[in-house]
């Protein structure tokens, strides 16, 4: 079992940044994938980055390159998403997700999801 809580969502401006955490807990930090998915409002969930448990190895979705960045903090078993220049479309609920570091279709686990308001 893999234990994720996700903080800092917000409201924020069109433009700004915002950060947010998901800390795990439950297993190793280095066997597990994490990742980040959002869901807005009448839309499905759609991937947004994933970081690699042991490796550098990080991908992200086309909307989210040059925009958001993942990273880890091992020592704190905590997942980061960076988000800068957000837009109104950024808007959603945000999702933390575990799973293994050798199937990148599959999560096992998932947070409960902070949400991210953007106005304009």
């Amino acid at each position: 079992q893999v234990q994720l809580v996700e903080s800092g969502g917000g409201l924020v401006q069109s433009g700004g940044s915002l950060r947010l955490s998901c800390a795990a807990s439950g297993r190793s930090f280095n066997d597990i994938a994490l990742a980040w998915f959002r869901q807005a409002p009448g839309k499905d969930r759609e991937f947004v980055a994933r970081s690699s448990g042991g490796s550098s190895f990080k991908a992200y979705a086309s909307f989210a390159k040059g925009r958001f960045t993942i990273s880890r903090d091992n020592a704190k078993n905590t997942v980061y998403l960076q988000m800068n220049s957000l837009e109104p479309e950024d808007t959603a609920v945000y999702y933390c997700a575990a799973g293994s570091n050798s199937n990148p279709a599959r999560y096992d686990f998932w947070g409960q999801g902070t949400q991210v308001t953007v106005s304009s």
